[in-house]
């Protein structure tokens, strides 16, 4: 069970635990994605998709309060901006203002996908057609900070998405509620969703994007709220592992053409599945959350007073989704030394 997001090796670089000193390895840092890199975005809208109350952000309180992070800690892509040489956390797109924006912006929203319809089931949500929207407005903002120097400041940047999960999990899985399934067998829902990723990924490139990292999906299916909720016989639900992996190798290809295709693009998949985590990072418990979970497998609210497990360093979830910190810093390590050959 612990080689559930992984069935390779990869060497990783020493964590760093700590704040770092100088210059930031890229001048700014930009973030869409969903759920897994979320700093906030969702805070205020109208969803079951928010985590802006204890006891998430435990860990990492900011004046006192959860942050709206999905996890006990930082996120993936906190622990790769600490690896940048980024002296804070990247702002999330609801906040983010003035120069601060110049180092980057965060626009991932919980249950967000690269359809725009999924996750309505659960409320407001940013889309990544919406997220890119978002982008084209700091740009224009950037304009007005840095006069004419923004096009040869974005194509510095790097850009990471980490997106997909919830098209599976929070649209085609659910048939009850989405018709995708009935639309598209797996294969061409696959297809559906690398031709919209193309577009928006393309997007990006024609806005400045050039240093780019792209998420594959983790073996999803392994989640214990998907366990749960389909009661497999084996330990995973395999039908959902498979459909990722269609939509992984998809995606491989198309990143290998893009590059081709798009002058000076310098795309790099990050596999996700070949990322190991468990007893030789510390973390030995995989079959428990570290939160009372809702019927959702979100965390239940909490109190000061009604902490979760003492020992979540060791524990590989944190809800009925998301990981912990422990498991955060292991993932983003192994990130930024994958992604280390664009910067």
């Amino acid at each position: 069970m612990w080689r559930l997001f992984g069935v390779f090796s990869i060497i990783l670089v020493s964590i760093l635990t700590s704040k770092v000193n100088g210059e930031p390895l890229v001048p700014c840092y930009f973030i869409f994605g969903d759920s897994l890199s979320d700093a906030g975005n969702n805070n205020d809208l109208k969803t079951m998709a928010t985590a802006n109350y204890l006891p998430y952000g435990i860990d990492y309180l900011i004046n006192g309060r959860p942050t709206g992070r999905f996890t006990n800690g930082r996120t993936i892509v906190d622990v790769i901006a600490e690896h940048l040489k980024f002296e804070d956390t990247i702002s999330p797109f609801s906040i983010a203002k003035d120069q601060h924006i110049i180092k980057g912006v965060n626009y991932a929203s919980g249950s967000a996908g690269i359809r725009p319809e999924t996750g309505e089931l659960l409320g407001d949500r940013v889309s990544l057609g919406k997220q890119l929207e978002n982008h084209e407005t700091i740009i224009s903002k950037l304009g007005s900070l840095m006069n004419n120097s923004v096009g040869q400041h974005l194509e510095s940047c790097l850009y990471t998405i980490n997106m997909g999960s919830n098209d599976y999990l929070n649209n085609y899985f659910v048939r009850e509620h989405y018709n995708s399934s009935r639309q598209y067998k797996t294969r061409q829902f696959s297809e559906q969703l690398i031709a919209e990723y193309s577009s928006q990924i393309t997007t990006l490139y024609k806005n400045g994007a050039r240093k780019m990292a792209v998420f594959g999906l983790g073996k999803v299916g392994c989640t214990l709220g998907e366990i749960v909720r389909f009661r497999p016989k084996t330990l995973c639900v395999d039908s959902i592992n498979s459909a990722v992996t269609l939509f992984n190798n998809r995606l491989e290809t198309l990143l290998h053409s893009l590059n081709k295709k798009l002058p000076g693009s310098k795309f790099s998949f990050i596999n996700m599945q070949a990322i190991e985590v468990g007893p030789q990072q510390g973390i030995t418990v995989f079959d428990k959350p570290c939160c009372i979970l809702r019927e959702d497998f979100q965390c239940k609210e909490s109190s000061y007073s009604s902490t979760p497990c003492s020992d979540r360093s060791t524990h590989y979830f944190w809800d009925g989704f998301h990981p912990t910190e422990a498991v955060n810093r292991v993932t983003g390590a192994a990130v930024f030394q994958a992604l280390t050959h664009i910067l």
